[in-house]
């Protein structure tokens, strides 16, 4: 079978933006103008294609990232539709590992918000190449300029804006084109039916602005440099292609507008994905490792290449049973063709191949290099894993997760359940990484660990809907760490006799502090008479073991380093366990030595309200111990950004109601771990510790 599209004319890009900025708005109209529906579906109703599941149509919010296809100017464009709230943030880290391009959505209004930042770093983080649309220009308050200036102080952007505006606010109507000077009008149609083009070449204030883009342009691309210096005109072709050198390379952040909720500005926003993000051989080549020889192995964007595709979600389909999402980046292969997974040493055969459109799907007999695409699969396939061909293998760089920092207590309410919660956590913590499930030492309960409580409510909810389920909750509890405040050291002699061969081991460990976020570090130093090398890893065993349960609250400790300085052992008794349980003792004796100490979460936070309320919502951030960082006017309202534990901020949304009658709105995303106060930390214990018993609701 040959390939039916030719893969420089694909473009995979993802729709990005901090909640309630337009994305899946923008992503319907995307699809109705490209053919792929015929009719719009609103989110407010509850009749968007890319949000199906039943909690997104509810809540009006998208929770999972949902994959579709579609064509224009003879291009096909995978789009994948993520979510913008904080919590369900993991789905923007692996839509990103897979995509060579995307669309960073602004609000109009709000401009540059939290969760805008946080996908640009994750963008920077995957060196995606990218595109601003500012949405929303229909709004009162619409102020594009600021927004573009808040491009440039908060995401370090170099904007290019491509286009001018025909009318604000209630009169935006539509936008000129600077590249092409071509006008798009939707005229004063509030639902942007009829779209007319035509040349704006005649306006001498087009002329001007576009002159002003042509020398922006100059300061990022040499050949525009070398024209614009000998006085040259820049033909719309050259200029377009200047612009898709900046955008690939980084350099430049092409910027469009529009209102979606209007239809208007969508059109032209297609044409400029086609124009200026990349195509997958416009990329570098994709890099891993050979399994085996840890050698680096490299593959180009082309069928002729060996197989190699990164599986990056997995999802539970009531009719097909586990679905895996993967990007196919060197290669071809049909259905029929055995996979080779080489991270866990499987193969798997390709039963079918679906081109997803949101939860429902098309087959196809054959995937190519570029595609992104589902497949039935067998239970082991995890998302990060690979799949290539066995004579050829590699193992692609997997998908990293941010840590859960909230946790709740749940058990079924029957016995019946028991057995059926087990088994559907377990599926549910397949498909989304930052879901943890474990069981809690003392008392035997079932945790669940997540990124917010929004999170939890949603994997509660999918529980009984789609599994039938039913569970008693406790309240939510922040997922605090330990971690210690000086060095010490700790020794350690294990030896016993039983009649027989005995257990010996001496272990001496020095633990240390490490900067937050360095996790946990374990180095050997002792002699090989002193420790012989199959002990090592034992002793590491046992040290990671007592992190897991940690000192003083059991929370697993972060940030330590642990040295193996010295020991002993028996060539007659010594054994791998008794390593193990010396390392454990020496531990739990250096680490008593070196003051440990609660982390607890930091929030970054950015309340939104009438600026007659700022007293009330910093005096109660104050109350939190939140720490405000600044403040700033946003179109009539007061911006408020502050850092807060998260321990102090359940429930925060009924209380900003409150205090500012309804009027106020705020978003929250995980800063980083900081050490409790003292004084914090004692009532903190002193609750945990009396927690014998927990409330249902």
């Amino acid at each position: 079978m040959t390939r039916p599209y030719l893969i420089d004319n694909v473009r995979n890009i993802g729709i990005l933006a901090h909640i309630d900025a337009g994305k899946t708005t923008t992503t319907e109209r995307i699809l109705y103008y490209t053919g792929i529906t015929y009719k719009i579906g609103e989110v407010d109703e509850g009749t968007a294609v890319m949000d199906w599941m039943a909690q997104e149509q509810e809540r009006g919010i998208t929770i999972t990232s949902a994959a579709t296809t579609c064509y224009w100017n003879a291009h096909r464009v995978n789009i994948i539709d993520t979510p913008g709230h904080v919590d369900f943030t993991a789905e923007v880290e692996r839509s990103l590992r897979v995509l060579d391009g995307a669309v960073i959505l602004l609000c109009g209004v709000g401009g540059v918000e939290p969760q805008s930042e946080t996908v640009w770093r994750q963008a920077d983080k995957y060196r995606v190449p990218r595109l601003a649309f500012i949405n929303k220009m229909d709004r009162v308050g619409a102020d594009p300029e600021r927004a573009v200036a808040q491009m440039r102080v908060r995401l370090n952007a170099h904007p290019l804006v491509l286009q001018t505006l025909l009318g604000r606010e209630d009169a935006f109507r539509g936008v000129i084109d600077l590249v092409g000077m071509t006008r798009y009008d939707w005229s004063t149609d509030v639902i942007g039916t009829e779209m007319t083009v035509s040349d704006a070449s005649g306006d001498r204030e087009v002329r001007e602005r576009r002159a002003l883009l042509v020398e922006q342009v100059a300061d990022v691309d040499e050949r525009i440099m070398e024209l614009f210096v000998e006085g040259r005109d820049v033909e719309a072709a050259d200029l377009r292609a200047a612009i898709r050198r900046a955008t690939l390379s980084g350099k430049a952040v092409p910027v469009l507008h529009g209102a979606s909720f209007r239809n208007k500005g969508v059109q032209p926003l297609l044409d400029a994905i086609v124009d200026y993000l990349p195509s997958p051989v416009d990329v570098p080549p994709i890099q891993g490792l050979h399994p085996k020889s840890r050698q680096v192995e490299t593959r180009r964007a082309s069928d002729d290449e060996p197989f190699s595709a990164l599986v990056f979600k997995v999802q539970n389909d009531p009719y097909m049973g586990n679905l895996a999402y993967f990007r196919v980046y060197s290669g071809k292969a049909h259905v029929g063709s055995i996979l080779y997974n080489p991270v866990k040493d499987e193969e798997e055969k390709a039963a079918r191949f679906l081109e997803m459109h949101s939860n429902k799907r098309k087959e196809v007999k054959e995937v190519f290099a570029g595609d992104i695409m589902a497949m039935g699969t067998m239970k082991s396939l995890s998302t990060g894993d690979t799949l290539c061909a066995k004579a050829k293998p590699i193992v692609l760089e997997t998908i990293t997760f941010p840590e859960p920092v909230i946790q709740m207590i749940v058990e079924p309410k029957s016995k019946v359940d028991h057995g059926k919660l087990e088994s559907s956590l377990a599926k549910l913590a397949k498909e989304d990484p930052t879901l943890r499930v474990s069981t809690d030492a003392n008392t035997g309960q079932v945790l669940l660990h997540g990124m917010g409580e929004l999170h939890l409510d949603i994997i509660i909810d999918r529980l009984a809907r789609e599994f039938g389920v039913r569970a008693n909750t406790g309240r939510p509890q922040v997922a605090y760490k330990e971690t210690l405040r000086k060095p010490a050291s700790g020794k350690a002699e294990l030896s016993r006799q039983s009649g027989g061969k005995g257990q010996y081991a001496k272990v001496e460990l020095w633990l240390e502090p490490l900067p937050r976020g360095e996790g946990f570090a374990f180095v050997n130093k002792a002699r090989e008479n002193e420790v012989p090398a199959d002990f090592v890893s034992a002793v590491e065993d046992g040290v990671r073991e007592s992190f897991d349960v940690g000192l003083l609250a059991g929370f697993p400790l972060a940030d330590v380093k642990a040295t193996l300085a010295s020991g002993a052992w028996s060539e007659e008794d010594s054994t791998p366990l008794a390593f193990k349980i010396a390392a454990a003792m020496a531990f739990k004796e250096a680490a008593a030595k070196a003051e440990p100490a609660l982390l607890e979460p930091l929030m970054r936070l950015e309340v939104v309200a009438p600026d007659d309320y700022l007293g009330d919502i910093v005096g109660d951030l104050n109350s939190r111990r939140g720490k405000v960082e600044g403040m700033e006017m946003r179109g009539g309202s007061r911006v408020v950004r502050a850092r807060a534990p998260l321990a102090e901020m359940f429930g925060y949304a009924t209380i900003l109601r409150t205090l500012t009658q309804g009027r106020g709105v705020f978003s929250m995303e995980f800063s980083q771990y900081e050490a409790v106060p003292p004084a914090v930390q004692e009532q903190i214990i002193a609750r945990i510790e009396g927690r014998l018993a927990y409330e249902t609701r």
